[in-house]
């Protein structure tokens, strides 16, 4: 899956010069024609922030920066829009420590300052920890760290190294949702170490492809049907921690 970007979100906007290493000035595009600064934020989703959809999110951004007193991009046209772009949005439930959202401004902004003075006006468990230039486009996404607990109401004997065989097959074939219906993907070569740990609970930690295919901890948890049905548990829940490239580099 590539990088989504919002229904709000707008087009054509072209991408300011960087100044100097604490502003992103305002790059003039020609007269009559609007002023773009494109900085990318790193931001968390967690505790009751869970249970937020991906457009109530990009609403109460919206509404942060105009408490703020910042003044975003919008498109042109009959019915314009807020710059707004996020890479990945997040099942509604899960929680996040690594999210990422790309937005247009219309000011020069102090960066080290944008997070506080953003964060103060999101609703509780959501949190900027990072502004800065985007150095990549979100389709150069490639994995996602995730982490979890599995809950077993009678946790299986040997359970940890019974889920390790399982992932360390060479062929595991789930159901996955595709444009065109479901369909069946072997998904082996794309997760990647995958561990387990714990005794009442199971706690498990993987790197799991981000795009071209998207990978969920569901598709996992898939995994552990027919044959494998004595391994699922009774209840699951995960967290993002971390996004990388394809060569594994945190990317930005």
């Amino acid at each position: 899956m590539q990088g989504s970007r919002h229904p709000i979100a707008g087009k054509g906007a072209a991408i300011a010069a960087l100044a100097s290493s604490q502003y992103l000035r305002c790059n003039n595009r020609g007269a009559g024609i609007d002023i773009l600064t494109k900085l990318r934020l790193r931001y968390s989703k967690t505790d009751n922030a869970k249970y937020i959809s991906h457009l109530d999110l990009a609403a109460a951004m919206r509404r942060a920066f105009i408490r703020a007193g910042l003044e975003l991009e919008y498109s042109k046209g009959f019915n314009p829009h807020p710059y707004i772009s996020v890479a990945m949005p997040l099942s509604v439930g899960m929680q996040s420590v690594c999210e990422l959202m790309d937005v247009g401004l219309k000011a020069q902004v102090e960066m080290a300052d944008l997070p506080g003075q953003i964060t103060k006006y999101l609703p509780s468990g959501l949190e900027i920890s990072e502004a800065y230039e985007p150095l990549r486009k979100f389709n150069e996404l490639k994995w996602l760290e995730i982490s979890g607990i599995l809950y077993y109401d009678t946790v299986p004997q040997d359970i940890c190294q019974k889920l390790k065989t399982r992932f360390c097959a060479s062929n595991i074939e789930v159901l996955k949702k595709t444009k065109r219906g479901m369909g069946t993907i072997d998904i082996a070569e794309y997760v990647r170490d995958i561990e387990f740990s714990g005794t009442s609970e199971v706690y498990i930690s993987a790197k799991i492809s981000a795009q071209e295919p998207t990978i969920k901890p569901e598709n996992i948890l898939d995994a552990l049907g027919g044959d494998f049905q004595v391994l699922a548990p009774d209840y699951a829940v995960f967290k993002r921690i971390e996004a990388f490239d394809s060569d594994m580099l945190i990317f930005r």
